[in-house]
């Protein structure tokens, strides 16, 4: 299989050789970040993991953080911090053939091949092995670049669990609507308001019940206004079993987080992802 074409040195230049076994949750992680068929990805390497980065209309970004606990082994020997361009769709496809329902067969990543390919071979069956290649690209320049600071000392902050976020964002839809969030911190709580026939306001209440309002830091009221589209996007491919399970926790202010456990369910294995909306700006 492949995709685009890039240019560059074989597979002489040192790489990443890793081995992930849980290769579901890789899947899931990854395909909750790929909001439509022909989804670009800028994916970096490091000594920590790798991380890849998808963007929307210039207004939403989400980066997938693989964190080398992910992966039975991981030989990491570039220089820097290597990155390049792939699409998000064919390197989930390829992934998803190396499973079948209830069952992976651990996975083998190697970059660069020898036109910088991005490989993947099956490992650990002595029946059969499965060889995949995704074509790389140079990389797309990110667009934006983030300062969540506000007036205030205290980072605005809230965390909710993901299936409380997703009810509350689907619930909130107006065709072509925005969503505005108010933080209130005395008594603490956060405000959600969506505005289209009408207005629909779902409120978070931290002293009412902690188990939907997890933690809030804010130190002064704030508001922000978010298109709806980017909001939802943020939880729109959340894997029904994180959300039937909670194994999420999502954390909405300026930004939006996801925490994901890996398909063995050990509290070391984390995918973590992480999004980033831009609100709209005041008249």
């Amino acid at each position: 299989m492949s995709s685009s074409t890039t240019s560059g040195q074989g597979d002489d230049a040192p790489g990443l050789v890793c081995v992930v076994d849980c290769v579901h949750g890789m899947v899931d992680a990854l395909s909750c970040v790929r909001w439509n068929k022909h989804q670009g990805a800028v994916v970096e390497l490091s000594e920590h993991g790798i991380v890849v980065t998808v963007e929307e209309s210039g207004c939403l970004q989400a980066k997938v953080y693989l964190k080398t606990e992910l992966f039975a082994e991981y030989d990491y020997g570039a220089e820097g911090r290597p990155r390049f361009g792939l699409s998000l769709g064919l390197l989930v496809d390829c992934l998803n053939m190396f499973t079948v329902p209830g069952f992976a067969s651990p996975v083998e990543i190697r970059y660069p091949g020898p036109d910088m390919q991005l490989l993947l071979r099956s490992v650990g069956s002595p029946d059969a092995c499965i060889h995949a290649e995704i074509r790389t690209r140079i990389p797309d320049t990110v667009a934006w670049d983030y300062h969540f600071e506000h007036a205030g000392n205290t980072p605005v902050t809230f965390t909710v669990k993901s299936a409380i976020l997703k009810e509350s964002i689907d619930d909130l839809e107006w065709p072509g609507s925005s969503i505005q969030i108010h933080f209130h911190p005395d008594p603490p709580s956060v405000i959600f308001k969506g505005e289209g026939h009408g207005d629909l306001e779902i409120e978070f209440s931290y002293y009412a019940n902690t188990d939907l309002l997890i933690a809030f830091q804010c130190d002064q009221e704030l508001s922000y206004r978010y298109k709806y589209k980017f909001l939802r996007a943020t939880t729109s491919n959340v894997p029904s079993s994180v959300l039937k399970e909670n194994r999420g926790i999502a954390r909405l202010g300026t930004q939006s987080y996801h925490n994901f456990a890996g398909g063995t369910q050990q509290p070391s294995r984390i995918a973590f992802i992480e999004f980033f909306v831009k609100p709209e700006e005041e008249d």
